[in-house]
């Protein structure tokens, strides 16, 4: 099955700041909706309480270290190995949203790399690594204009 990541981050990397995401931006979440719909989401505990549910049309697993840690319609891991493991068997796309560590791991892992750059610094304390790297190629590019304007683009590992 196919992995990718799938990220927003400002021009100077930051991805969130505390449990928040630091931007408002008209549309850019309508990307994240069209291509995650249908597929499995694996996002870390911090990321999922920052979203407060699980979203329509995609299976969520939170990757947890609290072995108890329990979340209603969605399934719960304490390693990405498993939880890459379990999405493996939902047979659907399965992307990564985040957040900072999970990045981190995940990134020598998928195939594709989903990535909307937000055209302005904005301070924050959760960063993604440096990126592009050689091991992806750019495959998709689009602008949008918006109250602040982005760019979107698709990598895949060369």
């Amino acid at each position: 099955m196919k992995r990718a990541i799938i990220v927003a981050r400002s021009q100077n990397n930051v991805i969130g700041n505390g449990p928040d995401i630091p931007w408002k931006i008209k549309g850019e979440q309508i990307i994240f909706k069209r291509i995650t719909e249908g597929g499995t989401l694996i996002m870390g505990r911090k990321t999922f309480q920052s979203i407060g549910r699980p979203l329509p049309g995609r299976t969520t697993i939170i990757i947890s270290r609290n072995q108890s840690y329990t979340q209603k319609g969605c399934f719960v891991c304490d390693t990405l190995e498993a939880a890459f493991e379990l999405a493996d068997h939902e047979q659907k796309p399965v992307f990564v949203a985040g957040g900072g560590e999970i990045y981190k791991l995940a990134l020598p892992l998928v195939d594709t790399v989903h990535i909307s750059t937000i055209q302005a610094e904005i301070s924050g304390d959760i960063l993604f690594q440096s990126f592009p790297t050689d091991d992806f190629t750019l495959v998709e590019e689009q602008f949008f204009e918006s109250n602040i304007n982005y760019i979107y683009q698709r990598y895949e590992r060369s």
